[in-house]
Parts: C-alpha cells; sequence; structure tokens
C-alpha cells in the first residue's frame, strides 16, 4: 500500500493492521513531511495558546505506527504513480534518492493544499500559511520576531476568524481581510454579518470586499503591509486564510478520475471509481452532499477519519461504505459560536430547490437563569414539502453543538413539521423549554404553509 498518509487520516492504517497481520499485508506508508496523524484542525488553537504543547495535537507518532509492523518511510514524497505498473516512484527528501516500490493494493490521501495566491510578496519573510504543525511553529517563531503587533489576516473563512482569535490574544492588533460579502461564506451573508459585528466588538477589524493585490516589503524583505484595491493595510505578520484545494496532482497525472470540484471520485467504498485496487479518502476526495444530490469538496478531519476507517477495513478484507455528508462544521472567535449544516440558500438555488427561510432570536437557556446568552437560528426548508435543508446558528453558550440536531434531522430527511415533536432535553440550566431549534422549526412550519397557499 502506497500514498502519502493525510494528517487528519490516523485510523486507515491501524485499522488496516487489526484486520491482517504483517505476514498477510504488507503496509507501506509514505509521509513528506516531518509528523503522523496529527490534527490540523487544532493548530490555531495551539498558536493561540488553548493548547500549550505541539505533540497534544499527535495521535501517532511515527514509532507508534511502525510498532504495528507499518514500514512507515518520513520525509519521503510520492512523486508518480504508474497505475499500469502497480507502482509509485518516491522521493527521499533527506538523501535526494529516488526509487520505485510496487503495490498490490494504493491508498492516495494526499491531503488539500492551501489556495496561496500568485501575488507580490506573497513569499516574503512574516507570511504564513497554517495547514501543517511545520506551519504552525513558523508563525510562532515569526510572532516572537515581528518587529511590531500588527497582524493581517486574508480569508474570512473558519481559518481566518480562527486565526484572528489567536493574533488576539497575542496582543496584536488585527486586521481581517474578506473578498466576500460577509465573514465566513459558509453562512448566508445575513448571518454572515452577525459574526462581523461579533468580531468588530472583539476589537477585530473586518474589511469586507477586499481583493488583495500585492504584499509590500521592506529592504530586509520582511512584509510591511498587504495592499488591496482601494487601501493598503500596514502588517508586521500576515496569516493566510483563504482556504484550500484537493491535492490530485499526482492522481490526475496518473489519469484518475477527478469530480467538478477537483477531487478524486470514489464509490461508496471510497473505492477509485474504476479502479479495483485504488483506494482515496480524507481532503483529496469528492464526498456525496445527502442533501443536495451532489458531490461536494469538504476538507474536515471528521470526514477524513471516517474515511480512514472504512478504507483501512476494505483494504484490510472486511467491509464499510461512506454514504455521505450533510456539511456539518462549527467553529469560534472568541466567545462567539458559529455553525451550520446543510445548504444555504445560494446552494439550494443552485440545484433547482425552491425554498422558505425562518430565523429566530432565542436564548441558550432559560431566559431567566443567570449567564442566558443570545443565538440566532436559521432554518431553511423546501417549498411546499417541509423538507428541512439547512440550519445556521450564531451565538454564544453552547450555541454551535445544536447544529447536530439539524445534522441528524437532515440526515434521517425529516420536514421542519416533524422536527417539532422531537424530544429534546430540557432544564432552564441548559436550554429553554422550547429549544431555539424547535422554535425555528415552528416558524418554518409556519412559513411554509404560507408558501403553500400563496
Amino acid at each position: 500500500m502506497g500514498g502519502r498518509e493525510q494528517a487528519t487520516f490516523p485510523l486507515l492504517l491501524p485499522q488496516a493492521r487489526r484486520l491482517k497481520g504483517p505476514e498477510e499485508l504488507s503496509i507501506v506508508a509514505f509521509e513528506r513531511g516531518h509528523f503522523t496523524s496529527y490534527s490540523a484542525c487544532g493548530i490555531p488553537y495551539w498558536v493561540s495558546g488553548d493548547v500549550v504543547e505541539r505533540d497534544d495535537l499527535i495521535a501517532r507518532s511515527p514509532e507508534e505506527h511502525r510498532a504495528r509492523a507499518i514500514d512507515l518511510r518520513m520525509r519521503t514524497e510520492v512523486t508518480e504513480i504508474d497505475v499500469a505498473g502497480q507502482r509509485v516512484r518516491a522521493l527521499d527528501r533527506e538523501s535526494g534518492e529516488t526509487y520505485w516500490t510496487g503495490f498490490d493494493k494504493l491508498v492516495i490521501a494526499t491531503g488539500a493544499r492551501p489556495v496561496r495566491p500568485a501575488l507580490p510578496g506573497m513569499d516574503a519573510a512574516g507570511v504564513h500559511g497554517v495547514q501543517t504543525l511545520d506551519d504552525g511553529q513558523a508563525l510562532l517563531d515569526s510572532l516572537d520576531r515581528a518587529p511590531g503587533r500588527r497582524a493581517v489576516v486574508v480569508g474570512a473563512g473558519y481559518i481566518g476568524v480562527e486565526m484572528a482569535e489567536a493574533l488576539l490574544k497575542h496582543g496584536f492588533q488585527v486586521t481581517v481581510l474578506n473578498r466576500g460579502e460577509q465573514p465566513m461564506a459558509t453562512l448566508d451573508p445575513d448571518m454572515g454579518r452577525l459574526v462581523h459585528d461579533a468580531m468588530d466588538g472583539l476589537g477585530i477589524t473586518t474589511v469586507n470586499r477586499a481583493e488583495v493585490t500585492k504584499i509590500l516589503t521592506g529592504a530586509d524583505g520582511r512584509v510591511t503591509a498587504v495592499a488591496t484595491n482601494d487601501a493598503t493595510h500596514p502588517a508586521d505578520v500576515v496569516v493566510l486564510g483563504i482556504g484550500v484545494e484537493p491535492e490530485t496532482t499526482l492522481a490526475r497525472a496518473a489519469g484518475l478520475p477527478v469530480g467538478p470540484h477537483g477531487g478524486l471520485l470514489t464509490d461508496l467504498s471510497m473505492r477509485v471509481v474504476g479502479h479495483d485496487n485504488i483506494w482515496a479518502g480524507g481532503d483529496c476526495v469528492e464526498v456525496l452532499d445527502l442533501v443536495a444530490g451532489r458531490t461536494r469538496h469538504i476538507a474536515l478531519g471528521t470526514h477524513a477519519n471516517k474515511h480512514g476507517q472504512i478504507i483501512g477495513a476494505n483494504v484490510g478484507g472486511g467491509y464499510g461504505t461512506f454514504p455521505g455528508v450533510v456539511g456539518t462544521a462549527v467553529s469560534k472567535v472568541c466567545d462567539l459560536e458559529i455553525a451550520r449544516t446543510g445548504l444555504r440558500e445560494k446552494d439550494a438555488r443552485a440545484v433547482g430547490l425552491r425554498f422558505v427561510t425562518a430565523t429566530i432570536e432565542s436564548t441558550g437557556r432559560a431566559g431567566y437563569y443567570p449567564g442566558a446568552q443570545p443565538m440566532t437560528v436559521k432554518m431553511l426548508a423546501e417549498y411546499r414539502t417541509g423538507r428541512l435543508l439547512g440550519v445556521q446558528i450564531v451565538g454564544r453558550d453552547g450555541a454551535a453543538k445544536r447544529v447536530d440536531i439539524a445534522a441528524v434531522a437532515l440526515t434521517a430527511g425529516m420536514t421542519v413539521e416533524q422536527m417539532t415533536a422531537l424530544d429534546l432535553g430540557y432544564a432552564p440550566p441548559f436550554s429553554p423549554v422550547w429549544d431555539p431549534v424547535l422554535v425555528a422549526a415552528r416558524k418554518a412550519v409556519t412559513a411554509v404553509r404560507r408558501a403553500g397557499t400563496a
């Protein structure tokens, strides 16, 4: 088995090994970096100081993999896949040696690559991505060396807002440059506006519709500012949080099938379509959106871990399938919690669905209970049928994980009317007597009925 193990892919190798011992299955894994099986999602929290030690993010070390009779080759990059010849070419990044290794079964877990626009100054000192543990350490070192306390974050998605919080905790004056209408493009703009307002209240300056044109540098080659289409923003450090794309360069060169979003296409067993002995999973694949009925690229560790377990089972002689996703994700910036699942308005329009929306304001606890904090819930339901299509939540005090109620309802194909009968837990310290998600469902039921009579 060849390929590069993905950072958020810790279950594949152990799962395969549990099912078959070394005498039955020889496992070779290639990793081009310095670390294995770590939580890339935790890097912003390590940078912020919430997670104290880098190694706390590592699920399994190379030594632990090798103790399971896995031939793990670190600092070794696969540079070519020969599908017909059933072999991969590997480059030892330390020695420069290249060699071929044969395979009976191949697993591709090349992950995703960060979007890094080809603009002047992008490679300047003080400009950082945050995809790997090495990236996180480089950023921490740069923060210590920064000549001032001005930081610019390019991008206002999950990584962007999380890194804005991390930099704020380091005492930096933070500006977030967002090319979209509002931060968190995974939300509808009306919900993104709530995030914008909250970030402003935290002292984070967010500039929307800001198209970065170049990075300005000083005589020493270090970043001094970020230029946009209509302004210049001083910076002593810059963090890129623009997003990621599937890393499928090797797969494309080998003629393997990719989808409309650039990710590898697989069947339910995570086997690459048209190839009986090649599997792929994690951030390099597209997955079926169970609500929209189309494939999407969603780079999340939750999916990658499930893919790893399923592929490990199938490669090891067991059986497993991955039916698809509903697109659930949560994040935070300081004490503001952000969650979404299912479709946004533009997603629903893109697949030809008619819908109604309902937005409510409530609290995470009974209103009279000390510490009750506001929460906004937006719900999309299909026109006439009332089928739940999506939910977005912005608030504090336990707001984010309430989205799991909606994720289960979406997976089950429930209508908003069916949701109103859900028997959810209630006590004043945890929820109003009508949970905010159910209040939104009740309002959505009314909207569906009104639309049906219009």
